[in-house]
């Protein structure tokens, strides 16, 4: 069973992931693996982290969102999956049939960009289209001496690492780049399953807002409280106008403890809240009516049992920005 490709205009057609996941004017919900709470140190159990990722499918989730956390960096706090997250996609896209696979976002100055244009590709076409891959220009220091790396011109990395990828859609593509100049009619296979990759760019990632508008297939952000988002969206979809493109979206992560109280309010908690459904759907809500497009939920605080939680979104939330 594949994907159901959904109209949307405005947006345009990149895969079906892409296509599914963004839609204009729309808010939809996915969710940040691992699918649990581990509050007492930096790596998660893992623990029917299969299952819990078809749950998420069955429940109608849009998305799961991988992260890209090659060390347990002790002032980082969070190992994230701690699988290689193009190993894992490539293992959750035999798992799974329908739900979008994110990645948000893989560190593009860490690796070699011919090396993430064919895994990317790779998982694309083995998933039938549900990819989206997020790049960033990585925000902790300590990786960097760790691969010989400079943590300086990271920003410059980025922009040359990016160009690499976008290239590689190409038929045997000839062109010059720091990270080497492919020539002789070799090409890269395989291709992405439709038209290209789509490539979200986290944050500023070091660049120019406006080299981020004009390049990227849509922006990852941070929560931040709803005035303050409503201006720095507003700002995005303007830079994204005057480059003279297509409109794209932009998405957000968002930290959630469920209260067992519908109507408990709003307590701040990491990058999130803990609240009461009631709230959260206002929230969504809000968010949407500012121009975000999707939410990714992460789960990590959650107090509350996993399989109960996702239960509870997706009878009491989702339905509130599903077709």
């Amino acid at each position: 069973m594949m994907l159901k490709q959904i109209d949307n205009p405005g947006f345009p057609a990149i895969n079906r992931g892409y296509d599914t996941v963004f839609r204009v004017g729309r808010l939809s919900i996915g969710l940040v693996v691992p699918l649990e709470t581990y509050t007492r140190g930096p790596t998660p159990t893992m623990a029917r982290h299969v299952e819990r990722v078809q749950l998420a499918e069955a429940l109608r989730f849009s998305a799961v969102w991988l992260r890209d956390v090659p060390f347990n960096v002790p002032s980082f706090g969070d190992a994230g999956q701690m699988f290689d997250p193009f190993a894992y996609l490539g293992f959750l896209a035999a798992k799974t049939e329908l739900i979008a696979l994110g990645v948000a976002s893989i560190v593009l100055p860490l690796r070699h960009p011919a090396h993430v244009a064919k895994a990317a590709a790779s998982v694309d076409v083995l998933s039938g289209g549900r990819l989206i891959l997020g790049v960033a220009s990585g925000d902790r220091p300590e990786e960097y001496p760790a691969l010989a790396l400079p943590f300086a011109d990271r920003g410059a990395r980025f922009r040359k690492s990016y160009d690499y990828i976008e290239r590689m859609r190409e038929t045997a593509p000839t062109f010059e780049n720091a990270y080497g100049s492919p020539y002789g009619g070799m090409d890269m296979l395989p291709k992405p399953a439709c038209t290209k990759l789509p490539l979200l760019i986290t944050g500023g990632s070091q660049q120019d807002p406006d080299w981020i508008a004009r390049h990227g297939d849509g922006w990852i952000t941070y929560p931040r409280q709803i005035e303050v988002q409503a201006k720095i969206i507003a700002d995005w979809r303007a830079r994204v106008a005057a480059a003279g493109g297509p409109e794209k979206p932009a998405m957000q992560s968002l930290y959630v403890d469920l209260a067992d109280d519908p109507d408990a309010l709003p307590q701040p908690i990491h990058l999130g809240f803990r609240l009461g459904v009631r709230h959260l759907r206002a929230y969504l809500s809000a968010l949407e009516k500012i121009g975000v497009n999707h939410v990714a939920i992460n789960l990590r605080l959650n107090r509350a049992d996993t399989e109960a939680t996702l239960q509870r979104l997706a009878a009491e939330v989702l339905p509130d920005f599903t077709d």
